[in-house]
């Protein structure tokens, strides 16, 4: 029967492999964090202690990724584009 499911995981959720792993990570980069630390302040020629934390910290952090807004300003309303001045302005003069 083509295009018919018959189990395994939804699509879109994470392998339950995946997820131990992570989690095993995640731990170990937290337990040996101080180290890392101590290690980055002792010595120059720990990078590749250092690069192989670096290199699991992607695997406990997610990496974030760039987004983008498009929007046409010519379909909205005098009304619209005044408020988003506006706020734009509240936000620039909060950053002064």
């Amino acid at each position: 029967m083509k295009g018919k499911k018959t189990g395994g995981r939804t699509k879109g959720s994470l392998n339950k492999i995946s997820d131990d792993l992570r989690l095993s990570i995640t731990e170990f980069l937290q337990n040996n964090f101080e180290e890392v630390v101590n290690t980055w302040h002792k010595s120059e020629n720990s990078k590749e202690k250092l690069n192989f934390y670096k290199d699991l910290l992607k695997y406990a952090i997610p990496v974030l990724q760039t987004t983008t807004l498009e929007t046409d300003f010519e379909k909205m309303t005098d009304e619209q584009l005044d408020y988003i001045i506006n706020e734009l302005k509240k936000q620039c003069n909060e950053q002064e």
